[in-house]
């Protein structure tokens, strides 16, 4: 995308986002997170590009055409979320007099470790109700999370957040939908959908895990809290379960660690998929 195309009007929560627009403010010096807001942002536009990753593999392959329409969209959402988040971290994740580091040097050029992604994120598709039951935590998450994110103090975090949130409050209605009607459909659908959650449910957790990064950047009203997020999700995702006269299951949490580049053996496969064309033609264009 060249300069000419991106817009050089401050980003705010009120105005149109593009990623093309924080690249650009970032290369201009307008946008300069620290280092501690960058390596927030990293965390979110990584659990963003893995599940985007994740969802892709859905297209062609739904159980019906308008499911390949709706998780195709889900996916270019939460690229689109990835992409805005990667463009202002490379921003800050460079020493100084250096170049900031591009969305595609954050998503193609990075090893394992190198990755702040959640474990939920990585987790793979199954069936289709497996998929569902990630999408409704993940939803439910995400909305909670940027939902408070609008009114960061960060004004780029702020913005990025404030366009995401309508994006994922659509996410949430489908995968609740979803839920609610594979929960009342037939027994094996029903099964299915206990199932799926049952397989999920462990790295819920994670996510609401308060680490010292979250606590330093919330004191500064740049970030939030994960904990603080548990109980609107707990009720939230309660309702929609109790309609379905589902349980949330009682499974042991795993051990986490995806903020800290500890990932599951599903992660290097992700990345070999997703980093082959970029790492074997480095600097590519067309």
């Amino acid at each position: 995308m060249s300069e000419t195309n991106a817009s050089a009007t401050r980003i705010t929560p009120g105005n149109a986002l593009r990623p093309e627009d924080i690249a650009l403010e970032v290369r201009t010096g307008l946008a300069q997170p620290g280092k501690d807001v960058a390596e927030y942002a990293l965390r979110l536009g990584d659990d963003a590009l893995i599940l985007a990753q994740r969802l892709g593999h859905w297209i062609s392959r739904g159980p019906e055409l308008e499911e390949d329409v709706a998780l195709g969209n889900i996916a270019l959402d939460q690229l689109g979320h990835a992409r805005s988040f990667l463009s202002y971290a490379g921003g800050g994740l460079v020493g100084e007099g250096e170049p900031a580091k591009t969305e595609d040097d954050l998503a193609y050029f990075r090893r394992e470790p190198e990755f702040r992604s959640a474990h939920l994120f990585e987790q793979p598709n199954g069936d289709f109700a497996v998929t569902i039951a990630r999408q409704f935590v993940v939803s439910y998450y995400q909305f909670e999370l940027y939902r408070r994110l609008t009114e960061s103090s960060d004004e780029t975090l702020a913005a990025i957040a404030a366009k995401a949130v309508k994006e994922v409050d659509y996410h949430r209605d489908h995968s609740a939908q979803w839920v609610l009607r594979l929960a009342g459909g037939t027994d094996e659908s029903r099964k299915r959908m206990i199932h799926g959650l049952k397989l999920v449910w462990p790295y819920v957790g994670e996510l609401f895990e308060d680490d010292e990064l979250a606590t330093r950047l919330a004191e500064t009203g740049a970030a939030v809290v994960p904990s603080s997020l548990r109980e609107d999700f707990d009720r939230l995702t309660g309702e929609v379960l109790k309609e379905a006269e589902l349980e949330v299951p009682d499974v042991p949490p795993a051990p986490g660690g995806g903020r800290r580049g500890r990932h599951s053996e599903h992660f290097g496969y992700i990345l070999a998929e997703m980093q082959v064309l970029a790492r074997q033609y480095p600097g590519a264009s067309w």
